[in-house]
């Protein structure tokens, strides 16, 4: 099947033949769905909170942060996906440029030039035009040259928009300055992950050919942002393995090759990231999207909630401490064991049909194996229709229940029960993580190891016109993350506010006060 220069090929990628292979595999047998409980909710996997908790668990965060002896010294992380092209967000408008009309007829194209004035972008979008065209936008549009606006917004002549990551677009305005998404971050940051010291630390994932975009803004801001926040900026970057790059399969099974003869590798997926946040030297990573943000006049509720995940996060991890020392000891009374247990089938919904079975010795390992794990607290906000993976309690393949964030893919939607869970599901995750990576001796943990393999998916695609099958790894927050200790807490909706498409930009939560 391969050759010296595909050995040769996979040698610089990381990899080797019978990883390959094993991938080729997997993209012939699929990937089994997942077998589910229930959709989680209210009282059954989502915990809500009242104002005394929530005021409650913003202390034990603010009290984590401000920790100053240097045994309890705490490292925060913001941890951002940010290397995503932002040409999604612009698929009407290539559409457009395409179409065999010049104006705007769709609903969406109406409604973007109908609000273009509102965008961050547009000053620099008139000024291309002026440039490129000699006329401002207001002329262009007067003598219905739209499809000149849309191209210096999208094209390498103008502002390359259509080509750029969405963390460097102008989002938001403020008075005579604007924001990108990279920006907001920070500045979010600084408002609750923030350590005694008053360091900020935020690293993105980016794609290589942008980092030195990334890297400069991130110079030409830090000194403003600082002075303004109080805080100072430890920013890093990453770009994503290319060992974490999948084969991709032509129709008959066999790899794809390139019209030069060499194999097709495809990024995995925000799910190889998982080697990423494995090399942070770090205590906790708050996890959220690079398009999730707002202008400061609307930040009170993300870092309110924030805060929560946060403060329940540390909370949980301290009594998991607590309860990993007792049983190290050997010295746990039966009563000790019963409480252990139902912290972790009532807290930590991790649950075990035939627990009873158990004798002493054999449930005091079993507890401690479910308790030594990463932890992670995700914000779930109520369904309204927005995209989403969904909360569900699934089952294992050592046959426990636990809480898994899951997609539709992972899901047989041909089983009436299952459909109707996924359906009529009340919440689903907006991407809102709060995550603690050490055990409670202090080392991290090798997160790849807590990767439930047989979560990914395969995904039809096509190059110059031939098809092909992808493989996408299990997602970073779905089953690159499905051995971990995992606590739903409901959120609201005005903490998800993400931009998917460009006129999403035009909503009231992006535009200033």
């Amino acid at each position: 099947m391969f050759d010296e220069k595909d050995l040769e090929q996979f040698k610089k990628k990381g990899t080797d033949a019978e990883s390959v292979k094993a991938q080729l595999e997997l993209i012939k047998k699929g990937f089994p769905f997942l077998e589910l409980e229930a959709a989680a909710s209210i009282g059954n996997g989502i915990m809500a909170v009242d104002d005394t908790q929530l005021n409650k668990y913003i202390k034990m965060w603010d009290a984590y942060c401000s920790s100053s002896s240097s045994s309890k010294r705490h490292s925060i992380t913001k941890f951002v996906p940010a290397s995503g092209a932002a040409s999604r967000m612009f698929k009407d408008l290539f559409a457009f440029l395409d179409a065999d009309y010049d104006v705007p007829t769709t609903k969406f194209e109406k409604a973007f030039f109908d609000g273009i004035e509102k965008f961050a972008f547009y000053k620099d979008l008139d000024a291309a035009c002026i440039s490129n065209q000699g006329k401002s936008i207001r002329e262009l549009i007067a003598n219905g040259n739209y499809k000149d606006v849309v191209s210096n917004l999208l094209l390498s002549k103008g502002l390359n928009y259509g080509s750029l990551p969405k963390g460097l677009l102008k989002f938001h305005a403020y008075g005579s300055s604007q924001r990108t998404p990279f920006e907001e971050h920070m500045a979010e940051s600084s408002m609750y992950a923030s350590g005694v010291d008053g360091i900020v630390q935020i690293h993105f994932t980016v794609s290589p050919e942008h980092w030195p975009m990334f890297k400069k803004l991130a110079d030409k801001c830090s000194k403003s942002f600082s002075k303004r926040f109080g805080t100072t900026y430890d920013i890093s970057f990453s770009e994503q393995k290319p060992s974490t790059d999948t084969v991709a399969a032509a129709a008959d099974g066999t790899p794809f090759r390139n019209d030069d003869g060499s194999i097709l590798f495809r990024p995995g997926g925000h799910g190889a990231l998982i080697e990423n946040l494995n090399e942070l030297d770090t205590d906790i990573v708050f996890i959220k999207n690079i398009d999730n943000v707002v202008p400061d006049h609307l930040k009170t509720d993300t870092v309110t909630y924030k805060k929560l995940l946060a403060g329940i996060l540390v909370t949980v991890q301290s009594k998991i401490y607590d309860y990993l020392h007792i049983l190290d000891s050997g010295k746990y009374t039966d009563a000790q064991l019963k409480t252990i247990s139902k912290y972790v089938s009532e807290t930590l919904c991790c649950r075990r049909k035939d627990i009873n079975t158990l004798d002493s010795k054999q449930l005091a390992e079993w507890l401690h194996n479910k308790l030594n794990r990463p932890i992670r607290v995700c914000g779930m906000v109520k369904n309204v229709g927005e995209p989403g993976g969904g909360p569900f309690l699934a089952y294992n393949s050592d046959g426990t229940v636990s809480l898994q964030i899951l997609e539709s893919s992972q899901i047989d939607l041909n089983d009436p029960r299952k459909k109707e869970m996924f359906t009529n599901g009340t919440h689903f995750n907006p991407v809102d993580l709060v995550c603690a990576v050490r055990d409670y001796k202090g080392n991290k943990f090798n997160l790849p190891q807590y990767v439930d393999k047989a979560t990914g998916f395969i995904s039809s695609k096509s190059k110059n016109g031939r098809e092909l099958k992808a493989l996408e790894l299990p997602g970073l927050w779905n089953g690159a993350m499905s051995d971990w200790n995992t606590i739903f807490v409901e959120v609201p909706l005005s903490t998800f506010n993400p931009v998917k498409t460009v006129n999403d930009l035009l909503r009231p939560q992006h535009q200033p006060a």
